[in-house]
């Protein structure tokens, strides 16, 4: 029987492995939140949720005091019945930020152990739609960097056999991120994937102001150049200019995506499985888009965004972040700038327990 018959939450802190900066903020560390599930039949199940140095006592809380709760006596199978159940058992506090997190923590859970019982890699049970995905490198883009360590950051990663870079904007003055995309377009060449990252740092008019001083670039995506809830500014971007608008990390339910799709406001969609609500929700955001015909390049996660890019076929990038190798005993496979979708069944993460226990917030 998958009968759940015991669930554990618990805080782990994370330091970064980089100084890492944007228009709007620093990433301080790595708040993970953890769930574990075990069923009656030996079972067991891990997974998690994370965010970047607020908040992940807040979302311990909510878990424990309400979510597991509702989990013990449940068939762990039926992931989409509990993620229903638990929402609306949350509905005074969604849609946000903290809901959303902790029904993350509990449905990847739920997800590594369906496919543990089944002997699935993750990425099989949710679709197997390709073993391997392209990765892009975003740690050599930082704001804070100069120009100069920019290009050789982004040279270092073509050499590597990245096929592409992300590079954050939001300078002051519009001339100079425009000078700084454009030495790195001027040391790569023109047969290599460019991205940019506004963090939401923008109003729609500043936004197609440097959309066009960019556009000589060739660049793959403008991302996050508005705050998330401003959908009829990113419209007003889209219909302004011709590299694709990239959103998502910053929303929180299918919905949201369902209307940036049906304005024809992005071109790119990042859902982030942690800040949906988990892989349940990530599936339906996915197809979606799909048969939107736009492309999926998920936010940051890649040990987990890895399997869900293999599971779909819209998929095109994965963010390669490193930031838990202080807690797994494994990288993700890469061969020719591209992350190998893992072998083991679950969620193919090799977690270092030893290390979580050293790590534990008390």
């Amino acid at each position: 029987m998958s009968t759940i018959t015991g669930a554990e939450a618990y805080l782990v802190d994370i330091p970064v492995e980089t100084v890492r900066t944007d228009a709007v903020q620093a990433f301080l560390k790595q708040e993970t939140l953890f769930v574990e599930v075990r069923t009656a039949d030996g079972g067991h199940g891990t997974g998690y949720a994370y965010t970047i140095g607020t908040g992940g006592t807040a979302v311990l809380a909510l878990l424990r005091d309400y979510l597991l709760p509702h989990l013990v006596g449940r068939d762990a199978a039926r992931v989409e019945a509990v993620w229903r159940d638990l929402h609306a058992a949350t509905r005074a506090t969604a849609v946000g930020a903290i809901t959303s997190l902790a029904l993350a923590a509990i449905d990847t859970a739920l997800w590594d152990l369906r496919a543990r019982a089944a002997g699935l890699p993750l990425w099989v049970l949710a679709g197997g739609a390709k073993d391997r995905i392209p990765l892009y490198d975003t740690e050599g883009g930082w704001l804070h960097l100069t120009e100069d360590e920019l290009v050789a950051g982004a040279k270092a990663s073509q050499a590597a056999g990245w096929p592409g870079v992300k590079l954050k904007v939001g300078k002051p003055n519009p001339a100079e991120d425009a000078a700084r995309i454009g030495a790195v377009r001027a040391a790569l060449g023109d047969h290599f994937d460019v991205m940019v990252d506004a963090n939401q740092s923008l109003t729609a008019a500043e936004a197609i102001r440097r959309a066009r001083l960019l556009e000589p670039h060739q660049l793959a995506w403008f991302e996050e150049p508005l705050p998330a809830d401003d959908v009829a500014g990113h419209e007003l971007l889209a219909r302004a200019t011709s590299i694709p608008v990239a959103v998502g990390e910053s929303m929180y339910s299918i919905g949201q995506f369902a209307e940036y799709l049906r304005r024809q406001a992005a071109g790119v969609v990042q859902v982030d499985v942690a800040r949906i609500g988990g892989i349940t929700p990530w599936l339906k955001v996915a197809h979606l888009a799909e048969a939107c015909n736009v492309v999926v390049c998920p936010h940051f996660l890649m040990e987990l965004h890895v399997s869900l890019c293999a599971a779909v076929p819209n998929s095109r990038y994965v963010e390669h972040i490193p930031q838990l190798r202080a807690i797994t005993r494994t990288d993700i496979a890469i061969v020719d700038g591209h992350a190998l979708a893992p072998g083991e069944p679950g969620l193919g993460i090799d977690w270092d327990r030893d290390a979580i226990e050293d790590r534990r917030v008390a």
